[in-house]
């Protein structure tokens, strides 16, 4: 070989070395610095919240401090952009919920990620109840009873919900698909309004978080008629699931997880991962867990991908069938 192509394939294999040298380095170490997590909705909702139960005892875990940073607008859009436009070397991370995940990208027009593509899924942090609860003032016993009601007069009753695109608008449009009833949609800014708007009988049913409602489940101004959970929860254990009354579709709990931009290191998104199950693993986080019905999970990346893309598979198909699409 010549010399001088010799000198320079030397130097190339050398600094391709130098690079992976640093790499694994860099991974090894990680994390050398503080860790900002974002949250695509605002300060005091559930994802909020969860993102900041986290927060402490992950940074304790793993060495140096988690910020939690919220990014709000256009349903979760403006957050999880922010995030895959980020570094992918897991300084970065987000929190997803069915809604900015799975929901947004598909309703949504202009919307500029593929949550498929362009995230890394790191974990199901929780797995948190749905429910349906309705107004006294409807006078209604159970889910027959509140079919054979919406059924005799449709269109006339309308449902409340924490905004278009939410998942609790869906599940109130893939209700109606499964039970052909015709309960039209109101949105709010969020869930504590309609729960006050049930409350008052402005609206005659809510589809919601179990978190958000029930204080007032427990105080007997809402009944819920059912949950979507895989099985009955304790602290409501009379209420039914969706699937006990024949709409498996609807049962799906809401899931809040780890998230980051695509491509983040294996190893670093394992390291992640394991640092989150420890600490799902603490009774004082399960304390607080608690306290919202949210159900720890810390499951693999891989199972969370796969769960993502279920969901997205399961939106997009009832935003087809109800016609679902915001600008």
């Amino acid at each position: 070989m010549n010399p001088a192509k010799k000198y320079i394939a030397s130097n190339v294999v050398l600094a391709v070395l130098a690079c992976t040298t640093m790499t694994v380095s860099a991974s090894a170490a990680y994390p050398v610095k503080p860790i900002k997590i974002v949250v695509p909705f605002a300060t005091g909702g559930t994802t909020d919240v969860m993102a900041r139960v986290m927060s402490e005892p992950l940074a304790k875990e793993l060495g140096q401090p988690v910020i939690v940073e919220n990014r709000t607008g256009a349903a979760g859009k403006i957050g999880t952009e922010y995030l895959t436009r980020a570094k992918n070397d897991g300084y970065t991370l987000g929190i997803a919920t069915v809604s900015s995940t799975a929901i947004t990208p598909v309703v949504y027009k202009n919307v500029s990620f593929d949550p498929l593509k362009d995230l890394t899924a790191i974990t199901r942090l929780v797995s948190v109840p749905n429910v349906l609860v309705v107004s006294p003032n409807l006078q209604v016993k159970n889910m027959a009873d509140f079919l054979d009601t919406v059924k005799k007069d449709p269109g006339k009753y309308f449902y409340g919900h924490a905004g278009n695109g939410s998942e609790a608008h869906m599940m109130g449009e893939l209700f109606n698909l499964v039970n052909k009833t015709k309960l039209n949609a109101v949105p709010y800014q969020g869930s504590a309004p309609a729960l006050q708007d049930a409350l008052g009988g402005q609206v005659s049913a809510v589809f919601d978080n179990l978190p958000s409602s029930l204080p007032f489940i427990k105080s007997g101004q809402l009944l819920p008629l059912a949950v979507a959970y895989p099985e009955r929860i304790s602290t409501l254990p009379d209420t039914p699931t969706f699937k006990e009354l024949g709409m498996e579709v609807v049962n799906d709990a809401s899931f809040f997880g780890l998230i980051g931009p695509a491509n983040m290191p294996k190893d670093i998104t394992l390291k992640i991962q394991e640092a989150v199950k420890k600490v799902l693993a603490q009774p004082a986080v399960l304390e607080k867990l608690k306290g919202f019905s949210a159900e720890p999970v810390g499951n693999t990346p891989e199972a969370f991908a796969q769960e993502i893309k279920l969901e997205v598979d399961k939106q997009r198909k009832t935003a087809k069938a109800a016609n679902i699409q915001f600008d």
